[in-house]
């Protein structure tokens, strides 16, 4: 990433290279052509610098001019506050019915990390049963897209496509049966798929490092790797 320019403070996102978190802040930025820094962490191995700038130990911290901003959420309200164009609607219902849809796409990403780590294939079954109920909510108050409103890229966008990259990794390994009754839902994550902001939000390595990070879970999912044709 470029340096930031002398008209506005200087940014760094501190990150993590498999943080879905992260990924929202990271595309929300490049939605707003915000030049900024980029600093990865070893969450296993936390340095002092880091726990001094994030209370709770998680990334994204978003640093401006040196001054810590933490949780993904509050980092995107920051950046809709202060860079233009802002990607939530002008409307307050509309607005703060994106915030909500925003808190249901945490409680996925809640439900992918149940997916990833169950232990067994009862579990992995009811929490891949979960997602499909889950997604089928999220089916139910689509419109034409491509988007979630419509043509307009919003931070619900931003928000969604970290849940959705998982399961290009997760379609390699097995099939889970979660997007054949979801076409809108197909389209919308097809269209965040070829997106610029989406695609770069992770590095080359992203797959790789998930599916090795999956690999050590030593899950359900893990066991299903190890039977997967190369």
């Amino acid at each position: 990433m470029t340096a930031a320019s002398s008209r506005s403070p200087p940014l760094t996102l501190v990150s993590h290279a498999l943080c879905p978190y992260v990924q929202r802040a990271a595309i929300v930025l490049a939605e707003n052509g915000v030049p900024y820094q980029r600093r990865d962490v070893d969450l296993s191995a936390k340095p002092a610098w880091f726990r001094a700038v994030s209370p709770l130990g998680k990334t994204p911290v978003l640093l401006v001019d040196g001054a810590p901003i933490f949780e993904s959420a509050v980092i995107c309200e920051y950046l809709d506050e202060t860079v233009a164009p802002r990607l939530h609607p002008a409307d307050a219902l509309e607005r703060a019915r994106h915030r909500a849809w925003i808190e249901f796409a945490s409680q996925l990403l809640n439900l992918v990390a149940g997916l990833y780590s169950a232990a067994d294939e009862a579990q992995f079954e009811f929490r891949r049963a979960e997602l499909a109920a889950r997604f089928a909510q999220v089916e139910a108050v689509l419109g034409t897209g491509p988007h979630f409103a419509e043509r307009d890229f919003s931070i619900v966008d931003a928000a969604y496509a970290p849940v959705f990259r998982y399961f290009d990794t997760f379609e390699r390994i097995t099939d889970l049966r979660l997007f054949a009754d979801t076409p809108k839902l197909s389209r919308w994550r097809a269209a965040l798929a070829m997106r610029p902001s989406v695609r770069d939000a992770v590095s080359p390595q992203y797959p790789q490092r998930l599916m090795d990070f999956l690999k050590a879970r030593g899950s359900a999912l893990s066991r299903r790797i190890e039977t997967t044709p190369a």
